[in-house]
């Protein structure tokens, strides 16, 4: 943490020397100059700390495609834009990942080859914590929704079970 601390106060001083900048300037074009600056600063702050989030929790090259292309979109269409971006990727990804789980924990070899190709075990759980709620959401909507509408059989499901079995399973690194 102490090695972040020189990272964390110049951009803190960046973001000073902005506002700074805005509230004393002498005319309104220097101070509308000063606050897009501080916003742009913003933007790409927001940019990089998506980059470190999908990196710390396995994306690795995906990251780089993601943050190169939440970068354009920040540029066309804003902020919300962006969001939308990491959001729906979220979302996708997700339930990638969820359906793999669900498919795994139900004894499909091909979703245990699916993860023996693409994960660590240490991956797997960054990723399983990261998706925690699709898992469940996917879960309830394959088989609670059934269950009810159709009175099918409800199969059981345990993510912590799955965590288990995957330690065992999934190669240390």
């Amino acid at each position: 943490m102490k090695a972040y601390g020189s990272l964390f106060l110049t951009v803190i001083a960046i973001f000073l020397l902005l506002a700074a900048g805005a509230y004393f300037s002498t005319t309104f074009e220097e101070q509308r100059t000063f606050l897009e600056l501080f916003f742009l600063a913003g933007a790409l702050l927001f940019v990089f700390s998506v980059l470190v989030i999908f990196s710390a929790i396995g994306f690795k090259s995906f990251a780089l495609f993601l943050t190169l292309f939440a970068a354009i979109v920040l540029v066309v269409f804003g902020i919300e834009g962006t969001l939308l971006v990491v959001g729906m990727t979220y979302f996708f990804w997700g339930s990638i990942f969820a359906m793999e789980v669900l498919l795994f924990y139900n004894g499909v070899i091909s979703a245990q080859k699916w993860f023996e190709v693409r994960y660590t075990y240490k991956s797997f759980k960054n990723e399983y914590y990261a998706f925690y709620p699709m898992m469940l959401m996917l879960y309830v909507l394959l088989e609670w929704i059934p269950h009810f509408f159709y009175r099918e059989k409800l199969l059981k499901f345990s993510p912590y079970r799955v965590l288990e079995v995957m330690k065992g399973i999934l190669r240390p690194r």
